[in-house]
């Protein structure tokens, strides 16, 4: 297993409430990695990790390394913007940005510059929404408002937005969970068809997605990994007591 993140003695606070605890574990290259877990157990907090996304909240400290590529993107000469580039995040929720569709999915590229010329984003912006499963049902409506997409659509949409600046890594943070069970389908659907190129990173809260999607498994608990390891072989024997307990629906 090559690995692509890199989590060394990571720790997190909210004040003075720690939410991770001496986090050590590494995220697989180009496989789907599942972080499980009952509720409030640090699941979104770790994946924020990964972006630099958690110290944007007020009274957040972290200590601790987290090395993308073997680069630790706390170091102190590191720009976070260039981290959030390459480690995109898909929210719980959707987030089009108040402009066309057209202009959301071509909007991060115009910001960093990424197309020589308008033509060269008409091809891209066509390419990531066919990546994103949404072209054919938007294609005569790219001037129309993102918020007049379905909730469904609108994922898709912020899923083409985010690939279309050309991230190593893709992180959800439940990102099905606003959905309906076909908006789920498709979006699940594509990230599991994106493994070959990315490596993804995905909050859940359901075990059952957790089964379907995951290559690599990690269950927390109280803001502490308690196992982690190939999804079959933890799903199929876990090593701890805890792990077992949540598998079986006891917590």
């Amino acid at each position: 297993m090559e690995a692509h993140i890199e989590v060394r003695n990571l720790n997190a606070w909210y004040g003075s409430n720690q939410a991770l605890k001496n986090i050590n574990i590494e995220i697989p290259r180009k496989q789907v990695t599942v972080i499980m877990g009952p509720s409030g157990c640090g699941k979104t907090t770790l994946l924020k990790t990964f972006n630099r996304f958690l110290e944007l909240n007020d009274g957040t400290r972290i200590t601790g390394e987290v090395l993308v590529d073997g680069e630790n993107i706390y170091a102190h000469d590191i720009d976070e913007t260039e981290v959030r580039k390459r480690v995109g995040l898909l929210a719980q929720r959707p987030y089009p940005l108040p402009m066309s569709i057209y202009e959301n999915v071509a909007f991060g590229m115009n910001i960093h510059q990424m197309k020589k010329d308008r033509r060269e984003y008409k091809e891209a912006v066509k390419h990531y929404l066919e990546v994103a499963g949404l072209w054919e049902e938007v294609r005569k409506r790219l001037h129309e408002p993102a918020t007049s997409l379905s909730i469904g659509q609108q994922q898709r949409l912020c899923l083409a937005r985010g690939l279309a600046i050309e991230p190593e890594i893709i992180l959800g943070d439940e990102p099905t969970s606003a959905l309906d069970p076909i908006s789920s389908q498709h979006i699940e659907k594509k990230l599991l068809e994106l493994k070959s190129q990315y490596t993804t990173v995905i909050v859940t809260h359901t075990l059952r997605q957790a089964k379907r999607l995951a290559d690599f498994a990690i269950f927390m608990y109280l803001g502490e990994v308690v196992e982690a390891g190939p999804a079959h072989d933890l799903f199929a024997n876990p090593q701890q007591e805890r792990t077992k307990a949540y598998l079986e629906g006891l917590f």
